[in-house]
């Protein structure tokens, strides 16, 4: 911006500069032409008065010389002017500056030849007598009727005309180069007062393009630079509305596609990778920094979905597979390729929908197996009771001995059917959580106090130890029923797989002030390594005909674990064959 100033500001002074020089020319030379002109009508009315005046002679050359010269220098005293009498021949007759004998003819002259033509004449040239430039003016004097006429002509030096001249033009040009140095100053300030708010502008705009969009012009002044500020101003607010509101547009973009569950790719129609979310990074295990701007081939996946994307991208169809991903883990995706029209414009690229399907194929597995097992366990005590009732009416009643058996094994299976049953029911409650908890305030030491005593009897007829450990002063927020519920079922399952003569031991202890540990632990026949995570799904047994044999549904560890859940705990277990387990449970102090 300071060069276009200083630009600016050269060509204003070389303009001014070019005036001031044109106009002191033009000046120069009308005063010089104004100067000559009134010089030369000054000096014809001199010669008119002279013509008028003066006694003209005729006779021999010779005889004139010595009077028109003495005339001549005479009239000089008082012309100040070169005086030259010529006759109209061309003779000279006199002069007041040489010898007329010795002069060429001036018939030929310039302003002799004008005079006589025009009736004035003027020339200026070098004088060929006095050497020195000389400005002549001639008029022509009727001396004789019906003769050509003479001629007057006076002669002045230009010397001084010259010097006048000068002093004039130095005088000139020494104002108009005042004239033209405040010109100059006034040229800068006006380009200073132009190229200032300009400059600002320039900062401005430049901060704009740097994204800066806070940056303002300060106007001050309500002209076309002012107008130019206020529409950059202008300018500078829209694009800080839409800035803002396209970075607002950006963020929740971002923030959808960050917490979505579903992975989304985004792959223009040449096959570059443009966009990816954090849940596809997890899913296909790269990080976008790797994958975008690169080709979808350079993911090195694998095959199928290389295959899938190059048929999407030629059929521009949407496609829907799928596919077992072992990298980074095993699962189970189903992949949606959508293509991308925007705004019904022409086909720029597609859209993969990573979907993790492996949980809901896992749950739709337990789902139809737990139909199945519901089945399974339902047949066997309904089969049991119709199988006997049959035999029983077949005639078997009349056996008393027998018809007792027959009812209490009817009666068995139909306990165990009511207990399935409701263990079902309980469950199903429980996990679609239709059973609100009331929490309240529970003294553990008591609760588990009035917990064992409800199992002595059935531990006592196994001879089976109970011990139990708890830190006194613990309190803990549940629902005691519920509460009651896991601990008497893990209890119940320890005595019931554990040997005669064995021990189930309970402890309760704090950790730090949040949570408090339930342990319970019996040495009993202990649980295989493989089937440990399995324990707690529905309807799953270790040992299906020990499990059958006491009573179990293969229900209640499952109700055990939604129940800990449910009181935001976490619930394990530690086992060895043969040496028994350790059902550990944590729950929050407070809920």
């Amino acid at each position: 911006m300071n060069s276009f100033r200083t630009r600016l500001t050269l060509i204003m002074i070389a303009m001014i500069a070019l005036s001031v020089i044109a106009a002191g020319l033009f000046m120069v030379k009308t005063f010089k032409e104004n100067h000559i002109n009134a010089l030369e009508d000054n000096m014809v009315r001199e010669m008119q008065i002279i013509s008028a005046k003066m006694e003209w002679k005729s006779g021999e050359l010779s005889q004139l010389h010595d009077y028109y010269s003495k005339e001549a220098k005479e009239l000089k005293r008082y012309t100040g002017a070169r005086v030259t009498f010529i006759r109209n021949d061309g003779a000279v007759l006199g002069d007041s500056d040489g010898d007329p004998a010795d002069m060429d003819n001036h018939l030929d002259r310039t302003e002799v030849k004008e005079a006589l033509n025009a009736g004035t004449g003027r020339a200026i040239r070098a004088s060929d007598t006095i050497k020195q430039n000389m400005m002549y003016v001639a008029i022509p004097v009727k001396v004789v009727p019906n003769q050509a006429p003479d001629v007057i002509r006076l002669a002045m030096s230009l010397k001084e005309v010259d010097e006048s001249i000068n002093q004039l033009t130095l005088l000139l040009f020494a104002g108009l180069l005042v004239l033209f140095l405040i010109a100059a100053l006034i040229s800068y300030r006006l380009a200073l007062s132009l190229t200032r708010p300009l400059e600002q502008i320039t900062r401005v705009a430049k901060r704009i393009k740097n994204m800066d969009y806070k940056a303002r012009v300060k106007v001050t002044k309500q002209d076309e630079i002012g107008e130019l500020g206020n529409a950059i101003n202008a300018m500078a607010d829209s694009l800080q509305v839409q800035m803002t509101r396209i970075q607002q547009n950006e963020n929740q973009l971002e923030s959808v596609l960050d917490n979505m569950i579903n992975g989304i790719v985004m792959i223009d129609r040449s096959g570059k990778i443009v966009l990816m979310n954090r849940r596809a990074e997890e899913v296909l295990g790269f990080s976008a920094r790797e994958l975008v701007g690169r080709h979808y081939a350079e993911a090195k996946q694998q095959y199928e979905l290389s295959q899938m994307i190059q048929e999407g991208l030629k059929s521009k169809e949407h496609l829907r597979e799928e596919i077992t991903f072992y990298f980074p883990e095993e699962r189970l995706l189903e992949l949606n390729l959508v293509p991308i029209h925007p705004e019904g414009n022409e086909f720029s690229g597609v859209l993969l929908v990573l979907q993790d399907v492996s949980a809901i194929r896992r749950l739709e597995r337990m789902r139809s197996e737990f139909v199945a097992n519901v089945s399974h366990e339902l047949k066997t005590p309904i089969t049991a009771v119709k199988g006997f009732a049959e035999t029983l009416l077949g005639g078997a009643v009349n056996d008393e001995e027998t018809a007792r058996s027959f009812l209490q094994i009817i009666y068995d299976e139909s306990d165990r059917l009511n207990r399935l049953i409701g263990d079902i029911l309980e469950l199903s409650k429980i996990e679609s959580r239709r059973v609100p908890l009331v929490f309240s305030p529970v003294e553990v030491d008591t609760f588990v106090d009035k917990s064992i005593t409800l199992l002595e009897s059935e531990a006592a007829r196994k001879r089976i130890e109970l011990s139990v450990n708890v830190e006194p002063g613990l309190y803990v927020e549940a629902d005691e029923d519920r509460l009651r519920q896991i601990i008497m079922n893990l209890l119940s399952n320890g005595i019931n797989y554990t040997p005669e003569g064995g021990r189930v031991a309970m402890m309760v202890e704090g950790i730090g002030d949040d949570y408090i540990r339930i342990q319970i632990s019996d040495s009993g026949i202990g649980i295989p390594k493989k089937d440990l995570p399995r324990i707690f799904e529905r309807f799953y047994r270790v040992d299906k005909a020990r499990s059958r044999s006491s009573g179990g549904t293969g229900l209640g560890l499952s109700i055990v674990k939604h129940l800990v859940e449910l009181h935001k705990g976490t619930i394990s277990v530690t086992s060895a064959v043969g040496v028994g387990s350790t059902f550990t449970i944590e729950l929050p102090v407070l809920q």
